[in-house]
């Protein structure tokens, strides 16, 4: 996911690094850029419109690649991504599966199995895109395009179609998937603090080193 001004800036970086490492990469922008292979999906650049563009590039993963892959991982332009430990990290799963994975966030009173922060990322099997276009896209009950939190939407369109919300961490129960530099991670007056936000969000109790 990237927008016009970004596609010399960052996208050429992604494609030099580890988005070689990936069966395919799909540049989502609102502009066909022929020298990074762009697709303009039919919407507005914005935070605003950031919801409807995840919509839409679900929706062209749908009709044009979803029998071709087994898992589907969604990243911001400023995303970075280990892609042979992702695949590690998928193995196990069945592409069959209803099920999605990132760094899970609670809202409780609108998503009750959690949802995942956009800018780390979040990874869906197969079976997760097929519902999501076939039975979330056309409930505007509880998948609506009139929202502009990407995240917490998708979570909401997830969890309406029976799509679970998965753990991502290790067997020691680090975080795989994160939202922030690795230095915010690392950093124990932030990690340790109840009252920071990311704490306060976060769905699993921080870890600690010892």
């Amino acid at each position: 996911m990237t927008t016009p001004d970004n596609h010399q800036e960052k996208v050429i970086h992604i494609q030099a690094t580890w988005g070689a490492r990936c069966n395919k990469l799909l540049i989502m922008s609102s502009v066909a850029d022929p020298s990074i292979g762009s697709i303009a999906l039919p919407v507005e650049e914005g935070r605003k419109s950031l919801w409807n563009k995840t919509r839409e590039a679900f929706r062209y993963i749908y009709d044009h690649h979803l029998e071709e892959y087994d898992w589907f991982f969604k990243a911001d332009d400023d995303t970075y991504v280990v892609v042979e430990n992702l695949r590690y990290f998928l193995y196990p799963y069945s592409p069959q599966l209803p099920i999605y994975f990132g760094s899970k966030f609670r809202y409780p009173e609108y998503v009750k199995q959690g949802y995942f922060s956009g800018g780390a990322g979040y990874v869906l099997s197969r079976e997760a895109v097929r519902r999501f276009n076939e039975q979330a896209l056309g409930d505007v009950q509880h998948c609506s395009a009139a929202y502009d939190t990407e995240d917490l939407e998708m979570g909401k369109c997830m969890e309406s179609v029976n799509v679970t919300a998965g753990d991502s961490r290790d067997s020691l129960g680090r975080k795989r998937f994160l939202p922030m530099e690795p230095v915010f991670h690392l950093t124990s007056s932030v990690t340790e603090d109840p009252d920071f936000w990311y704490n306060q969000y976060s769905y699993y109790e921080p870890f600690y080193a010892e």
